[in-house]
C-alpha cells in the first residue's frame, strides 16, 4: 500500500530513523525501499540529509526478495548501515547495522476486537496473537483491549536480529516474533489469532504451527474468519517433494539470499550431505528464481532453495523441476532425521548447535545398505550414507581419455547430458562457412512479404 502523502513523518517514523543515524554516527546510509513505496524514496532521502548530514544512497531494486536486507548491494555504495522499508522478515543480518522501518498501516482496533470476541467468546480461550509486521505499532492498543477479558492471551513481540541469551522453557522465537507459553501442554494447546491479510507469512506460521487452529483478521477488509487452509493437504504436497529428493541423483543449490546470517554455512551442510548420499550438486545463483530461468538446467533432477523463511515456501507447481527447502532436502537425505509432525522453514534451525539439527549417521557399505523402493517410480534406490571425503583423494574414476591426443576430459552429470542433446546451442564453425556479403532481406509482414504476391 502507497503511503499517505500528507504523513510521510508519521508513516516512515523519521524521528526514530534520524536517532539511529545520529546515535551511530553513520556517514553514508543505504535506504531500502519495496517496489511499492519507491515512488516515496526521493522526498524520503532528501529528509533524511537534511535533519542528519549524511549522505543517502536508495537501494531499489533487489536481488533476491525485499522482505530481506540487500547487505550487499548497501556495501557497493560504502554504506555503513541500512534502513529497510517496508515488510521485513526479520532475519538476522551479517554485517551491517539495520533499522526496521514497517510502515505504520491503520488498523481499526475497535473493529478487530470485536471480531476476536466473536471468533473466541469463551473468556478462558488460550490465544497466542501474531500480526504482520506493519501493524506491530498498534498491538499495544489492542492488548490493552483484551487482556482484561482473557487472562490466557499471549501478545507475541517483535525481535529484529538474534535475542541475547538461551531461551527459557516456554519461549517461542520463530519469524523474528518472541513469546513464552506457559500451559502444561506446551503450544498445542494453543490457538493462534493474526492480523493481517493472507500471504506467505501466514502460509509460513500454519505450517511450522501446523498443530494450532489458526484465525485472522484483515485490517483491509475488516473481516475475521477461521483459516480453512487445508495444512494436511499442503503437507502431503511438501511430503511429496521429499520424496522426489529421494530419487534425484543430481540436485542443484539456489542461492536465494547473500543477506541471511548462516547462509554460507548452510550452503556447505547442504554440500557435505548431498556428498555423503551419493548425490552430485551444483550451486546456482541465479537472483529470483521463476520457470524460465531455471528450465536452462535440464540436467538437475530437483532444486533445493536457500532463502529466508518466508521466501522459502516457493511454489514450484509451474516449474520443469520441483523446488524443495533445505529442511525437506534433510528429510530425503539423512535416515537419522525423522518426520515429526514439525515443519521448520528457517534453514538456520538445521546447523551445528541449533535446535532442531540432527547429526549424520555412521556410513553404510553399500552390501549391507537395507533396500529402498521409490513410492513414486517403484524403481530400487540408494539411501544408504557413503564415508566422508577424505583430504588425500583417492584415485579419480571421472577423467577419461577424450581423443587420440590423450586428452584428458572429466565425466559429470552435466557433460553427460550435454553430449546426448540433439541441439547444444549455437556453434561458431570457424573457417567452415564462407563469407558472403551482406544482402537485402524480406520486407513487409509475417503474414504477406512483398516478395511472395497475393492469392485470391
Amino acid at each position: 500500500a502507497a503511503a499517505p502523502r500528507g504523513d510521510l513523518d508519521g508513516f516512515y517514523e523519521m524521528d526514530r530513523a534520524v536517532a539511529f543515524v545520529r546515535d551511530g554516527g553513520f556517514r553514508k546510509v543505504a535506504l531500502q525501499f519495496p517496489d511499492e513505496l519507491l515512488a516515496d524514496a526521493v522526498e524520503v532521502a532528501a529528509r533524511m540529509e537534511a535533519a542528519t548530514g549524511a549522505e543517502m544512497y536508495v537501494l531499489g531494486d533487489t536481488t533476491y526478495g525485499s522482505c530481506c536486507v540487500d547487505e550487499v548491494a548497501a556495501e557497493h555504495a560504502g554504506a555503513e548501515a541500512v534502513l529497510h522499508y517496508g515488510p521485513a522478515c526479520l532475519s538476522p543480518c551479517r554485517k551491517l547495522p539495520v533499522l526496521h522501518i514497517f510502515g505504520q498501516q491503520p488498523l481499526d482496533v475497535g473493529c478487530c476486537t470485536e471480531a476476536f470476541r466473536e471468533l473466541y467468546p469463551e473468556r478462558q480461550s488460550r490465544v497466542v496473537v501474531l500480526s504482520d509486521v506493519v501493524y506491530a505499532h498498534a498491538m499495544g492498543e489492542l492488548e490493552q483491549q483484551l487482556c482484561p477479558e482473557y487472562p490466557n492471551i499471549i501478545f507475541s513481540r517483535l525481535v529484529c536480529g538474534d535475542p541475547p541469551g538461551p531461551t527459557v522453557p516456554g519461549e517461542e522465537r520463530k519469524f523474528g516474533r518472541q513469546f513464552l507459553v506457559e500451559a502444561p501442554g506446551g503450544l498445542q494447546d494453543y490457538a493462534m489469532f493474526y492480523v493481517g491479510a493472507e500471504g506467505l507469512a501466514l502460509t509460513s506460521f500454519m505450517l511450522t504451527w501446523n498443530r494450532c487452529p489458526f484465525s485472522s483478521f484483515n485490517p483491509v477488509t475488516g473481516c475475521g474468519r477461521r483459516e480453512t487452509l487445508n495444512v494436511n493437504r499442503a503437507l502431503m504436497r511438501r511430503l511429496y517433494l521429499v520424496e522426489r529428493a529421494r530419487d534425484a541423483s543430481v540436485v542443484g543449490i539456489l542461492v536465494g539470499t547473500v543477506g541471511v546470517a548462516g547462509y554460507l554455512t548452510v550452503l556447505q551442510h547442504l554440500r557435505e550431505l548431498l556428498c555423503r548420499a551419493g548425490k552430485r550438486s551444483y550451486t546456482l545463483a541465479v537472483g529470483k528464481p521463476n520457470p524460465a530461468k531455471l528450465a536452462n538446467f535440464l540436467e538437475v533432477d530437483i532444486f533445493v532453495l536457500v532463502a529466508c523463511a518466508q521466501n522459502s515456501l516457493l511454489d514450484s507447481s509451474d516449474f520443469y523441476r520441483p523446488v524443495v527447502t533445505p529442511y525437506e532436502l534433510e528429510l530425503a537425505c539423512n535416515p537419522a532425521r525423522e518426520w515429526t509432525g514439525n515443519y521448520l522453514t528457517d534453514f538456520r534451525d538445521l546447523l551445528p548447535g541449533a535446535c532442531a539439527h540432527v547429526e549424520l549417521p555412521p556410513a553404510v557399505p553399500a552390501a549391507e545398505a537395507v533396500p529402498d523402493v521409490s513410492l513414486i517410480t517403484g524403481k530400487m534406490r540408494a539411501t544408504h550414507l557413503c564415508d566422508p571425503p577424505t583430504s588425500q583423494l583417492p584415485p579419480s574414476t571421472a577423467l577419461a581419455c577424450r581423443d587420440q591426443t590423450r586428452a584428458l576430459a572429466e565425466i559429470s552429470p552435466a557433460a553427460s547430458f550435454l553430449e546426448c542433446r540433439s541441439w547444444r546451442g549455437l556453434e561458431q564453425q570457424l573457417g567452415q562457412t564462407p563469407v558472403s556479403k551482406a544482402v537485402q532481406g524480406r520486407r513487409g509482414i509475417a503474414i504477406a512479404y512483398e516478395d511472395e504476391g497475393c492469392e485470391q
